[in-house]
């Protein structure tokens, strides 16, 4: 009886453990179950062409593992279970479920293993493809609208003229019967390849891969749309209309293919009532204007207007429709030419804000004085203020300073060499100093426009030469004469000054400043050439170094042995005579000499002369560089631009570290000084005859018309509006204290100054904000913000005073070339931002790498190269006169700056309409 007890206790305990165990198989099914209807779905959707990458979620936690299956693989009885052997777990499960036939259960269990298998199995093959999948498989789409300006039929000249051209050649398809969006491209790119050109060039598929990010995934590549003001939700795209873009390399012209559609089709987001798709299909080499882009531009802004696609939609041929087209362009440049449509203007000049400011008045005598004191005395205090307050002042006034400094003081120490030369010591480094710093410090302090910086200039030297010349000549004193000279100048600059003869300067375009502004780069460089070439003849290209010996005496030949006769000693003497002779072999390129046939040394100095160009180079390379630092990736943003700042002082200090220091074994020679006795002494005026002072007079009088233009335009250039000043300008007050300041130095025989090229623009961009700009992949930099201060101006000529204590030593540290390194450096940096030489370089440029400036658009090519042509045939004449070896011819130079205004405004309007000359010589943006 107690046997039969514990036996319905085990069976009971057995049932109820193998109820537990398909309880927990019941589970474990469905959840694979589960398992293979997620799978199924999936591989739908791929089929369907929906994104499939919602698979890499977390459902592999859920499915059944190796593990799970060896459990459930207890049928087949090759494993035990938990209750030791499986056969008689079943056979249990068998006699003890009255509710489950033994049959029934041995069939649904193999086919639910069965399921689990081939749904393992299956993602098994799953895991293999996606390892082993191509990246067009699964991609990434990065979109991004940008807003994009209607092209400007007025201005744009390539907008009237794409349209032109391609009425005669474009493929119209009225009435299209497709719905969707690959349909529709294929039929329109099927409609262009039975043009046997396009067909020779493309295909269907080169266009598809074109046309479309993807083949799997019909999206297209580049478009253009309209959008609208809405009520709802601020802006709507207007949908209906799609233009499409491609780039082929394949292909040599541009082709348009517009469709209208027979009834309106969904194309996707943003597209769903389309009526008109039209396709434009470029080269991937084209000139800016030409692009796909710029093509895009001019038929999106045609089919932007409703009432115009309106009447496109009842056009019943094609004819009717290209002559809307026609007749569309023809209206919107009309209504774009209207004035009040204008969105840029050409900027009003200073003197054109003047006469709307002020009207006539009853004595005009010294009327643009006045108005230039009360325009600019409102802020005379911020002038000083702005030096100190505002983000990065402090940085941008430190470097600005310094780079005044160094742009100043070595120019002022080259041509005090120069002057020194041309006046037998009467002016030397020491009063050209002086004279820098006494007249920038005036004008810093008093002038109207601080930001112009005085200098004198390589002009102004040969003008004292040419004065030094006839002063020989007629046996005249030169400081008298040199003296009444600038007195007169300043004497014809006043009447300039209250005649408001600076009015003039409205007809100073831009061609004519910046041809102007190219003579002075070309001046500063050709200064640096003939300084090299010149060290080169006497140090490098020597008779002594060629072995060329000179016979004068015997015993001059003994004393000074040739190349050749040191090769001969050498070979017959002994080693210890062969080391001394080599000594003095290798010593002879510094210091054998020979004498010349008018009894002087003649020196073998090549190791100077590599010497001198590799510090010049040198100068130039590392200034650069720096000036070019913020466009590299190295360092922040912040260092970038300090290094920039200090581009100038760091390579000049570098550079003559390395001359003066590291090389310190080649002696150059240092630039000339004499101390003075008595900087300040009066010139006997009345030592003058009576014809000399008239002759001075003349002489006076070009002189003025030399200050004039470069004054003035070196006051444009700083004024222009790209520069974005806001204190105004002042040209007849700069003009009256440059007047005054030039009298005081004329009477104590000290050189001239006036406003310099290129340093008073250079001076305006130190000071400034920049902010790069991208258009069409071309990098240029903008004018943002400009601290218009005295500060840099008058600390720097203050250091420049100062420098005066540092002559010789340490100032006769900097050797030759490094000023002429210098020299060229400015020069370079000048010709930023110079549209002369961008359009020069235009001549040597691939159309397609033409940068999408204004004037490109709106002028064609032939004319911008015309006119380019025109400028370049001045420049040669100013350079003609201004270099040529004869002094005399160099004062007509004056009179010729004067003559480019007339060229300007009477003779080249011959060659072009206005509307070309305004985008050509215009501030206009």
């Amino acid at each position: 009886m107690a046997i039969i007890m514990i036996y319905n206790a085990c069976a009971k305990l057995f049932i109820r453990y193998t109820q537990t165990f398909f309880k927990h198989l019941q589970n474990k099914v469905e959840s694979c179950e589960y398992e293979r209807f997620k799978c199924s779905d999936m591989s739908d959707a791929e089929t369907s062409g929906d994104d499939p990458t919602w698979h890499s979620g977390n459902h592999e936690e859920e499915a059944v593992g190796p593990e799970d299956v060896q459990l459930l693989e207890v049928p087949n009885g090759s494993h035990g279970g938990p209750s030791g052997n499986s056969s008689s777990l079943l056979t249990s499960s068998e006699s003890s479920s009255p509710s489950t036939p033994p049959g029934l259960l041995k069939g649904i269990l193999k086919n639910r293993l069965e399921t689990v298998e081939s749904n393992d199995l299956y993602r098994q093959e799953r895991r293999r493809r996606h390892s082993s999948a191509d990246e067009d498989d699964f991609a990434l789409l990065h979109g991004r609208f940008e807003k994009v300006p209607l092209k400007d039929f007025h201005a744009e000249i390539r907008a009237f003229k794409d349209v032109e051209d391609f009425l005669s050649r474009t493929l119209l398809m009225l009435d299209l019967q497709k719905t969707g969006l690959t349909q529709i491209i294929e039929a329109m790119v099927q409609k262009l390849l039975e043009k046997k050109e396009v067909s020779a060039q493309t295909s269907l598929e080169e266009a598809r891969h074109a046309i479309f990010t993807q083949d799997s995934v019909h999206t297209l590549s580049k478009t253009i749309q309209g959008t609208m003001t809405s009520e709802v939700s601020g802006f709507d795209f207007d949908q209906n209309w799609i233009c499409v873009m491609c780039d082929i390399p394949t292909v040599t012209k541009r082709h348009v293919v517009i469709a209208r559609l027979h009834s309106p089709a969904n194309l996707g987001s943003n597209s769903h009532e389309v009526q008109f798709v039209i396709l434009v299909m470029a080269p991937v080499r084209e000139k800016s204007t030409k692009s796909s882009l710029e093509t895009a531009r001019t038929f999106a802004t045609l089919f932007l207007d409703i009432d115009f696609r309106h009447q496109l939609l009842l056009a019943e041929s094609e004819y009717e429709f290209k002559q809307l087209l026609h007749t569309r362009t023809k209206l919107l440049i009309e209504e774009q030419g209207l004035p009040e449509n204008r969105k840029s203007h050409l900027v009003l000049s200073a003197f054109e804000q003047e006469e709307q400011e002020g009207g006539k008045a009853r004595c005009p005598l010294g009327q643009g004085l006045i108005r230039d004191l009360k325009r600019r005395l409102p802020h005379y205090v911020s002038d000083f203020r702005d030096g100190f307050v505002g983000n990065k002042t402090i940085h941008k006034v430190t470097s600005t300073t310094f780079f005044l400094y160094f742009a100043c003081v070595l120019p002022n120490i080259a041509f005090g060499m120069l002057n020194d030369n041309n006046t037998a010591g009467v002016i030397d480094v020491q009063k050209v100093l002086f004279s820098q710093c006494v007249g920038g410090l005036l004008f810093a302090v008093f002038g109207g426009q601080p930001l112009i910086v005085l200098l004198t200039t390589a002009p102004l030297a040969l003008y004292t030469k040419i004065i030094y010349s006839i002063c020989e000549d007629f046996d005249l004193n030169f400081n008298a004469m040199f003296a009444c000279t600038g007195l007169w100048n300043a004497f014809f600059l006043l009447i300039f000054v209250f005649f408001n003869t600076s009015k003039l300067m409205k007809y100073s375009s831009r061609s004519t400043e910046e041809v102007f502004s190219l003579f002075i780069t070309f001046a500063f460089s050709a200064d640096a050439i003939k300084d090299t070439i010149k060290d080169f003849n006497k140090n490098y290209n020597t008779d002594v170094c060629h072995g060329v010996t000179h016979s004068n005496s015997t015993n001059q030949n003994a004393s000074f042995p040739t190349n050749s006769s040191l090769t001969t000693v050498s070979a017959m003497t002994t080693a210890s005579t062969v080391t001394t002779v080599s000594m003095v072999n290798v010593t002879n390129s510094s210091m054998l000499a020979a004498p010349s046939g008018g009894g002087g040394i003649e020196e073998c100095l090549r190791e100077n002369s590599i010497l001198f160009l590799l510090l010049m180079l040198g100068t130039v390379w590392l200034g650069i560089t720096l000036f070019n630092f913020t466009k590299t990736p190295f360092l922040n943003a912040g260092k970038r631009e300090m290094l920039a700042d200090y581009a100038l002082p760091v390579a000049v200090l570098v550079m003559s570290f390395f001359g003066s220091y590291v090389f310190r074994e080649v002696h150059m020679k240092p630039f000339k000084y004499k101390a003075r006795e008595q900087m300040f002494e009066l010139a006997p005026l009345h030592l003058l005859p009576v014809g000399a002072v008239f002759a001075a007079a003349g002489l006076g009088f070009s002189l003025s018309l030399l200050f004039f233009m470069d004054q003035n335009i070196s006051s444009a250039l700083v004024n222009a509006p790209s520069n974005k000043l806001k204190k105004g300008a002042a040209y007849h007050w700069d003009l009256f204290v440059v007047a005054v300041i030039n009298a005081f130095l004329s009477i104590f025989t000290m050189p001239w100054v006036h406003a310099a090229l290129p340093h008073s623009p250079l001076h305006v961009r130190a000071l400034a904000d920049l902010e790069d700009r991208v258009d069409q992949g071309h990098v240029h930099q903008i004018v943002v913000h400009v601290r218009e201060t005295r500060v840099t101006g008058i600390i720097s000529h203050v250091m420049i005073g100062l420098s005066m204590l540092m002559l010789p030593y340490p100032l006769a540290y900097i050797p030759r070339p490094v000023l002429d390194g210098l020299f060229i450096y400015v020069a370079i940096t000048a010709l930023y931002g110079n549209q002369l030489f961008d359009r020069i370089l235009l001549f040597f440029t691939e159309q397609s790498a033409y940068p999408p400036n204004h004037y490109i658009r709106r002028v064609p090519q032939r004319k911008i190269h015309l006119f380019t042509t025109l400028q370049l045939i001045q420049l040669v004449v100013l350079c003609v006169f201004g270099f040529s070896p004869i002094p005399y011819m160099k004062m007509v130079f004056p009179v010729l700056i004067m003559l480019l205004m007339p060229i300007r405004h009477k003779i080249i309007p011959n060659f072009f309409e206005p509307k070309y000359l305004k985008a050509l010589d215009g501030h206009a943006h």
